[in-house]
């Protein structure tokens, strides 16, 4: 049976230089990787110290991981979760609402979609930091770098709050120029897309609230381009949008107040990957009972600060799962260990 070659394992300060090639290669609208050494440092950082410490409740930790090339070494994606936003800084969405204006007397009532600028996510856990580089977009490479997430976070369900969005990219083009920017953000900012989302990646958020109306923004007065693309994804965020929705995020109306991305939610313990994962004894592939039918699982060991995900080719029975060699040893496993298990697709 076959195995990809990847694994997804914590990241390390030894990573900053790839880090920082993947954040300047995944450009604007990226806003988790500013193209920042000393922040990208930060971030890791951030991540090692949180992976060092107990934690019994979320407190807005970060937690980075990256997908190895097990044969070569290289780091070809990262990932990464964020305990609990906007505890520290303001987390700022569009809430897309309806006001009616009517008039009896005049026999009017027309009703109108807006925007209003909310901090409703504030507390909740985000899945976020997805960016896996053009090389690496095979053999399921995308699925075990979204979920590997959600197997960390069932094995450590109290490091993180019980409800869990996901920000995804708006529409730009190959210019890093929005549609949704162009039409109502530029004239507030008097900046250009890609500062604004720089500006906002370092963490730099006060400017937001300075400068953003307070009041509701009629959605219908804004251009159609602008129009077009709110709650829309930018076509290389479209497969981890419907990834999402098949593990159970669903789209509630807020988007993102840069590019007009859609925002997708959902209660932690309702993810498909971390409601039906399951905790097993990993045995040789070579002991599986004959009878045992294979599918392709979502591996991870139980441990913390050495934490590793895979892809397997494996077959499982009550209370074990049958996994070939090299994965127990990717894994840094014994026959006999626990790890936690799910099938890669529902």
């Amino acid at each position: 049976m076959d195995t990809t070659e990847n694994l997804i394992r914590p990241i390390t300060i030894k990573d900053l230089d790839v880090l920082y090639e993947i954040a300047r290669e995944s450009g604007p609208g990226f806003t988790s990787l500013p193209a920042n050494r000393n922040l990208l440092a930060e971030r890791i950082r951030h991540s090692c110290s949180a992976m060092e410490r107990d934690i019994s409740s979320p407190k807005g930790e970060t937690y980075l991981f990256v997908m190895e090339d097990t044969d070569s070494g290289k780091v070809v994606g990262v990932c990464g979760i964020e305990s609990a936003v906007g505890l520290q800084l303001p987390f700022y969405h569009y809430r897309i609402g309806i006001v009616v204006h009517a008039s009896r007397e005049l026999d009017v009532h027309n009703t109108f979609e807006t925007l209003y600028l909310c901090n409703d996510y504030t507390g909740c856990a985000e899945v976020c930091t997805l960016y896996l580089r053009p090389e690496a977009r095979v053999n399921q490479n995308g699925s075990l770098l979204s979920k590997s997430r959600f197997m960390f976070m069932a094995q450590f369900t109290e490091r993180f709050s019980q409800k869990v969005i996901a920000e995804m990219r708006g529409v730009s083009n190959d210019q890093g120029e929005s549609p949704f920017w162009s039409g109502l953000g530029q004239h507030f900012f008097s900046m250009e897309f890609s500062q604004a989302d720089y500006l906002t990646g370092t963490g730099n958020k006060v400017f937001i609230a300075e400068l953003m109306p307070k009041h509701s923004i009629y959605i219908h007065l804004l251009p159609e381009t602008a129009k077009n693309v709110i709650g829309e994804v930018h076509e290389q965020t479209a497969p981890a949008k419907r990834m999402l929705e098949h593990e159970g995020f669903r789209y509630e109306n807020y988007v993102d107040i840069f590019d007009g991305g859609p925002t997708l939610a959902c209660k932690l313990g309702d993810i498909r990957a971390i409601r039906d994962s399951e905790t097993l004894t990993a045995l040789l592939q070579t002991d599986a009972p004959a009878a045992v039918i294979s599918n392709r699982f979502l591996v991870s060991n139980t441990r913390l600060q050495e934490f590793r995900c895979l892809l397997a080719d494996a077959c499982r029975d009550t209370g074990h799962i049958y996994l070939p060699e090299r994965c127990i040893s990717q894994l840094h496993i014994r026959p006999g260990d626990q790890v936690r298990a799910v099938p890669l697709k529902p």
